[in-house]
């Protein structure tokens, strides 16, 4: 986020002086003579930009900045059971798009607690599966040639592989359950593999979408750096 500055040093991003509404949580009306582009948001630039955004992205519409984040997305998608309405759906969301994931799948009830997205579903593509039987059957050709997308569930049940030795496909699916009853059986059936993160204290788990993070940026490791 863009810190507070005093009037003297507060500039626009095209360098001109800034607006006194300027804040911690944004920036307000755009000042000097206007830009040039269709990416920009006349609405924004008259009345400041507020929004949770990279400053390359401040006064840009909403369908211009999903469309440069689509020329760079990454080649894994993230999917997630969704069977009880669990709270950690929000968070898992907003961690995909800051990973620049490809899509993210919802398989089980539509509806989901968008609390914890802080509006980045807006950025993000999200599909809905009804069952499981569903997903699996996207995912037989949801590769980049049309093949299979290995999927990938991250849980510890017995007969896991370590996450930080599995070398991860660039191209995947990373599958998550809820808090609590972790994934079904029919989905631990359809992966591929199903990778446990290390632990060390005496929980037997940790939060489902701490997991999500860990897990995507384990394949940005992998595959970014």
């Amino acid at each position: 986020m863009l810190e507070a500055m005093s009037d003297e040093k507060a500039t626009n991003l095209n360098g001109a002086a800034a607006s006194h509404e300027q804040t911690t949580w944004g920036v307000g009306p755009w000042v000097g003579e206007l830009p040039e582009g269709d990416h920009f948001d006349p609405e924004l630039l008259a009345a400041g930009d507020t929004r949770n955004v990279l400053d390359k992205y401040r006064y840009w519409t909403m369908a211009a900045i999903v469309a440069d984040l689509d020329v760079r997305r990454h080649n894994f998608h993230v999917a997630i059971e969704n069977w009880q309405h669990d709270l950690n759906i929000g968070s898992i969301v907003r961690t995909a798009n800051a990973f620049l994931a490809t899509e993210v799948h919802i398989i089980g009830h539509k509806r989901w607690n968008r609390r914890g997205a802080m509006v980045t579903d807006r950025y993000q593509h999200v599909r809905h599966h009804n069952t499981v039987e569903e997903f699996i059957e996207w995912a037989k050709t949801a590769g980049d040639a049309g093949d299979r997308l290995p999927i990938l569930a991250i849980d510890n049940v017995p007969g896991c592989s370590q996450i930080e030795t599995y070398a991860m496909p660039k191209n995947c699916v990373l599958l998550f359950g809820q808090e609590g009853p972790g994934l079904s059986e029919a989905a631990i059936a359809a992966s591929d593999v199903v990778l446990e993160i290390t632990q060390f204290g005496s929980t037997r788990s940790i939060n489902a979408s701490a997991a999500a993070a860990i897990t995507m940026h384990s394949w940005v490791m992998q595959h970014v750096f």
